[in-house]
């Protein structure tokens, strides 16, 4: 029989270098996962979701996967701690950011009190494209809390408190903004009128069921509890055959329902949104089409990250 050659796993503040934990006789077969488990029984207050371990305080932090005997470390191996803060999961991440845009909007359109000027309390707005406007926003946001309940799948468990709290204020700040003018008073509806707001209209129903669509084609290709990443193709499902053309069409449909929703309400708050909303989606929409060139030889040459042929 082959003897077992165990580890010793010491862990070190970073800035101090000060010894927080020595862990003895660690299973050279030992995830870092594993390793923060066994940090979190020594300190309870920073449970493993909350903790980042390095081999390089200046490097990259160690996922929660990689194995013990793999690292580049001798059978003494030192790591660094970093306190990443308060966490949370990213089903409540999601229900924080959607719920909130999703009654601050009503209470613009319901006109409640100290809002708009007094007379204006709980009046409605003569304009059809106002309500349609209101059902198309709340019918966005509760799709996309139905998702989070009962389609997505995530990769990571949690997010830091500080990071939801921003992402809070963007949500909830542009729902505000944007249902402050569509809803007020002196709103005017679009120069074209119910032409402008048909086509607009069909365009965000069709973005949305193709958002939906893409969002469920994720969902299947991934078993619950695993991490593995594959390539996503198109199903028998006509939205899904965006894949063709790109990495990331959720995004694409995304932006494809803000874009009309726009052309729906006429309103600059609202292109200020998409423009904003875009920016970003096409960063994540690169990073996750550099991940899936890095990781699969063969994935489709055609394919871009979120607008087909172009970027």
């Amino acid at each position: 029989m082959s003897r077992v050659t165990f580890f010793e796993v010491e862990i070190l503040d970073p800035k101090t270098k000060r010894q927080l934990c020595f862990l003895d006789k660690v299973e050279p077969n030992a995830t870092i996962g594993e390793i923060k488990c066994l940090f979190h029984k020594s300190y309870p207050q920073w449970y493993p979701a909350r903790q980042s371990l390095w081999i390089d305080p200046k490097g990259k932090p160690l996922k929660d996967d990689e194995i013990l005997q793999n690292l580049p470390v001798g059978t003494t191996a030192t790591m660094y701690f970093k306190d990443l803060g308060p966490q949370l999961g990213w089903t409540m991440v999601f229900l924080a950011e959607y719920v909130g845009p999703l009654f601050i909007y009503l209470l613009f359109y319901f006109r409640v009190p100290y809002i708009y000027r007094r007379k204006y309390a709980f009046t409605s707005s003569p304009y059809p494209v106002v309500t349609l406007a209101c059902v198309c926003h709340s019918f966005h946001y509760g799709k996309r809390l139905i998702e989070t309940i009962f389609v997505h799948r995530f990769s990571h468990g949690t997010m830091p408190l500080r990071t939801i709290m921003r992402n809070c204020i963007y949500y909830w700040g542009f729902a505000a903004w944007l249902a402050f003018y569509i809803n007020h008073p002196l709103y005017t509806p679009p120069s074209y009128g119910d032409i402008q707001v048909n086509y607009a209209m069909a365009m965000f129903l069709l973005c949305e069921v193709g958002n939906f669509s893409i969002h469920l084609a994720l969902n299947n290709l991934r078993s619950e509890g695993s991490r593995a990443r594959k390539i996503p193709y198109p199903t028998r499902n006509p939205f899904t055959w965006l894949f063709l053309f790109v990495s990331c069409p959720n995004y694409t449909y995304e932006v494809g329902a803000w874009l009309s929703f726009t052309m729906m309400t006429q309103c600059v708050p609202v292109g200020l949104f998409t423009l904003v909303g875009f920016i970003q989606m096409a960063i994540w929409a690169r990073g996750k089409h550099n991940t899936y060139t890095r990781e699969f030889k063969d994935y489709p040459h055609l394919r871009m990250p979120i607008i087909p042929f172009f970027l």
